[in-house]
């Protein structure tokens, strides 16, 4: 192969290049590297002996093990949760890894450096939008973590594996859709994982959610909306991307989604960020209670403590919080509250941008 050849592989995905790297090889072979890649927690390319060692050979000249250079892995106070940092030519990004609630490990990936939809109280939206991340650079999260617990597994209370996935990292996931697609189908195919493990975050991208209604390639995983106001002028207030009729938009997607994949596994969910006295009232509640039960079938809202970004917002008051839960619940709305996770590493919930940006 020439140098040529393999400079134009650089824009291209994993696949692509193992394709043009080994062009008579079977595409069971091919299929075969994918498999050891993702499956297995490896740290290098010699360690893939399913292959034969010219295949390994070459593979460690012409492709980089991880599509990214991790910079630095950060780790809380409570050993609970690692925010690394991963950079590549467009930027750094970040990607969590959180001990869940059965003792295995969720990781919060990244789909893109910085983000457009202008959440006020993340701060990555403050970033503003950089790039979007490829299909490798989302699966190659995961490949990072894997390695990162199985290498390390005293360090490590309960089952040191990832259980569950969570698109909720820096970035728009539905803006960044063909790209999250694959990745999903990928680690979908060749990890553990089922698609009930796998869920994908959205402040509502309304052509995305619409298009993937109807896509037989969308795998069918788990889809959370990140709602924060069922009033109209509150969420345009603190989400610059909130479109004119969004709430009834967001409700006819909502019911036809339900009616297409709804069940006891997959519902609406709606996640909702508390913000002392701006999204907060039993007013707020009411509204938010009456949008979810018009929307039939079974709905989840999860409410999240608002993490502090710098700005002027603060956490609900602990009163005000619960006020607003009870009145949800008498509604007879699933509700829950999320644990606050990896605040002193800014790894929660709005808090990523970069380990240089935030100190």
């Amino acid at each position: 192969m020439t140098k040529q050849q393999v400079a134009e592989l650089k824009d291209s995905t994993r696949a692509d290049k193992l394709a043009h790297l080994f062009p008579s090889e079977p595409k069971f072979r091919l299929a075969q590297i994918e498999k050891a890649l993702i499956g297995k927690a490896y740290e290098n390319w010699q360690q893939l002996t399913e292959l034969p060692a010219p295949m390994r050979e070459l593979l460690a000249k012409e492709l980089n093990w991880l599509t990214f250079e991790p910079q630095v892995v950060l780790r809380s106070k409570n050993n609970d949760t690692f925010k690394a940092a991963l950079k590549i030519p467009a930027g750094e990004f970040e990607s969590v890894l959180m001990k869940n609630k059965r003792g295995s490990y969720t990781i919060c990936v990244s789909s893109q450096i910085g983000c457009a939809m202008g959440c006020s109280f993340c701060a990555t939206g403050k970033m503003g939008f950089k790039a979007n991340l490829t299909s490798d650079q989302i699966i190659d999260q995961y490949r990072f973590w894997h390695h990162f617990l199985a290498s390390n597994p005293d360090s490590f209370d309960g089952e040191p594996r990832i259980s569950n996935i969570v698109f909720m990292g820096m970035g728009e996931p539905l803006a960044n859709y063909i790209n999250v697609r694959t990745a999903i189908n990928k680690l979908l195919k060749y990890s553990d994982l089922g698609p009930t493990k796998i869920t994908v975050s959205s402040v509502g991208v309304l052509p995305s959610l619409n298009k993937l209604l109807d896509d037989p390639e969308w795998p069918n995983v788990r889809v959370a909306i990140s709602l924060h106001s069922a009033d109209s002028q509150t969420r345009a207030d603190i989400i610059k991307s909130s479109v004119n009729g969004f709430l009834d938009q967001l409700k006819d997607w909502a019911i036809r989604y339900s009616d297409l994949k709804g069940n006891r596994k997959h519902h609406v969910t709606f996640e909702y960020v508390m913000l002392n006295k701006i999204n907060d009232s039993v007013e707020h509640a009411h509204k938010l209670g009456k949008f979810a039960k018009s929307i039939g079938g079974k709905v989840k809202i999860n409410l999240i403590p608002y993490n502090y970004t710098g700005d002027v917002y603060r956490c609900s008051e602990e009163d005000r919080f619960n006020a607003f839960m009870q009145t949800l619940k008498s509604y007879h709305i699933d509700t829950t509250r999320r644990k606050n996770m990896g605040s002193d590493i800014n790894a929660a919930c709005g808090q990523l941008i970069t380990l240089r940006a935030a100190g």
